[in-house]
């Protein structure tokens, strides 16, 4: 795996172009760090040294050429959980064990990445992608709308919304004011301009100069951030934390990783380039570990801040790596200015920030795609903004995975057959020739498709009609696949019709599905020349097969036969 671990694409072919990249990406992370780092409750340096750790290190080792990557939205509100129950049980070393869990999510990332599971992390259904990423979005307005006002912030969004009733009643004016201002800035800034001078960092300088401006000074700040490097901070563990840590862990791996993929394929398609998504889980990994052992936010890919980085001209891991170097350049010179910007202003940035995550164009149409897809989106929704992002991924994903099992298996169903009638127009005319002198004595099972464990019940449902015949055909010709349940559904069918004295013949096994039967040793209950390669020859040899004799169809019972 030491491929896995080569720079990316890294060259100097394009450094004007990865400059400005770089350059423009930072100036947009800016007011996002600190905003994400404030929102998470570790505080904005925390943002800073998160946007600087992952942005780097990432952009060095990652997948994705032209990728910026940062604190997010998700990733701070899952960060704002992790703080507050892991200092409320621990308050001495809480904040050290949250760290500690950041650490360990990069961890898992570059297990995921070396294991090689990034073409499969992003196999979720869209339903639940689209479901949890609003409600991300909800949690973040709701929980900035206390700051907005000028009041204390709350990690939690049940506590937000029991408080809601006061903040709204008690505002801070002058705070409410400068969020007010902010909210027009960054909804109302021309996009032409915006390409220019990014809102969120115009809202965060022109909010700051007119809070400056107030003779009050009852407006809340953020206060001033350390300068300098941060410094090291080993890991620690509580032996009763370690279970919650490592659930913690594995939360932030795998939304970091879900988060950074599609934002990969993002980049991929404005860039017409592919990237590696087990080299961007490793290079997210490093980033993230180095983040957790100086103190900073876990971070990924960041779609907004890798759009803009690839329409400025960023091509390669340079433009992240500078977008990082810049932002360290403002942790080491900055803090006097950063301590005056006013929390409200922050908030506003954040509240646009979370609408524009949810996902309102799903959100109005999914009720039109199906009554399935709208109960999935609205119920990892409901779940990830009332209950908990790990609940809220796992039950839709299960229960979108349930749906889409039963839409398979009514699909594999329509392609299991017992034809007994010579006239099925899905075989040919010689077929049909030569079955009708065998009507009634010979059963036809016929399948088709991939066969699953959901076609497993079909198959066994229509066993009880072997025994009205003598001779059993089953047609495997065109199953290209046969899954384990499957299976073992045929071999009970080939035993009981053998067990009862019937002639069975297959027709047309090969590759996995001869393998399958084979390793199962399904054949070798029948006799070489009764496991064929044409229907129709299986036909002719059970009519060779049976005995004259005056027999009468069976009454086939009308709830076995194959619905047409």
């Amino acid at each position: 795996m030491a491929h896995t671990f080569k720079i990316n694409k890294l060259h100097l072919h394009n450094l004007r172009g990865d400059f400005f990249g770089g350059l423009t990406a930072a100036i947009v992370a800016l007011p996002l760090a600190l905003a994400f780092g404030v929102a998470s409750g570790a505080g904005a340096t925390a943002g800073l040294y998160g946007a600087i750790a992952t942005g780097f290190f990432a952009a060095l080792f990652g997948g994705t050429p032209a990728q910026i990557s940062g604190p997010t939205g998700p990733m701070t509100v899952v960060m704002a959980t992790v703080f507050t129950a892991l200092i409320a049980k621990y308050p001495e070393s809480g904040l050290a064990l949250a760290f500690t869990v950041v650490i360990l999510g990069g961890a898992f990332q570059i297990g995921f990445g070396l294991l090689r599971l990034g073409e499969y992390i992003t196999l979720m259904p869209y339903t639940v992608i689209s479901g949890f990423m609003s409600g991300v979005g909800v949690i973040i307005f709701i929980l900035q709308l206390a700051p907005l006002f000028g009041q204390a912030g709350s990690a939690s969004v049940i506590d937000s919304i029991q408080k809601l009733p006061d903040v709204l009643w008690q505002p801070n004016i002058y705070a409410l004011g400068l969020g007010l201002l902010t909210l027009i800035i960054v909804f109302g800034m021309p996009s032409r301009l915006s390409r220019i001078l990014p809102a969120p960092l115009v809202a965060l300088v022109v909010g700051t100069l007119v809070s400056l401006a107030m003779t009050s000074s009852t407006v809340p700040r953020i206060g001033e951030i350390s300068t300098g490097l941060p410094a090291f901070q080993w890991p620690r563990a509580e032996w009763g934390a370690i279970k919650d840590m490592l659930g913690y862990g594995i939360v932030l791996a795998t939304l970091g990783a879900i988060d950074s993929l599609l934002t990969s394929l993002v980049a991929d398609n404005i860039t017409r380039t592919q990237h590696d998504s087990d080299r961007e889980l490793i290079g997210q990994g490093i980033g993230n570990m180095v983040s957790g052992l100086f103190g900073g936010l876990p971070g990924a890919g960041a779609t907004m801040r890798t759009v803009i980085n690839v329409k400025s001209g960023g091509q390669t891991p340079l433009s992240g790596m500078i977008h990082a170097l810049l932002l360290t350049a403002v942790l080491l010179g900055a803090g006097p200015l950063t301590a005056q910007i006013p929390v409200a202003v922050l908030a506003g940035i954040l509240i646009k920030v979370g609408l524009d995550i949810i996902d309102w164009s799903f959100l109005k149409r999914a009720h039109r795609v199906s009554w399935e897809a709208a109960a999935v989106m609205y119920g990892v929704l409901f779940l990830t903004v009332f209950v908990d992002l790990i609940t809220a991924v796992a039950a839709g994903t299960f229960v979108a995975n349930l749906l889409a099992v039963k839409k398979l298996t009514d699909e594999q169903n329509r392609h299991v057959q017992a034809i007994v009638s010579p006239t099925d127009d899905t075989l040919t005319e010689e077929e049909q020739v030569s079955l009708a002198a065998v009507a009634g004595r010979v059963l036809l099972f016929r399948l088709s498709g991939p066969m699953s464990f959901g076609a497993a019940k079909t198959i066994s449902q229509r066993m009880s009609i072997v025994s009205e015949f003598e001779v059993l055909i089953l047609d495997l010709a065109d199953v290209p696949k046969l899954g384990v349940t499957a299976s073992l559904a045929v071999e009970n069918m080939v035993r009981d019709a053998c067990n009862q004295q019937r002639t069975v013949f297959i027709v047309g096994a090969k590759g996995l599905v001869k393998e399958r039967l084979t390793a199962l040793e399904v054949l070798d209950m029948l006799p070489p020349e009764n496991i064929l390669t044409s229907r129709l020859e299986a036909i002719k040899r059970a009519n060779q097969s049976l005995k004259p004799s005056i027999y009468h169809s069976p009454t086939v019972p009308a709830d076995h036969l194959p619905k047409r």
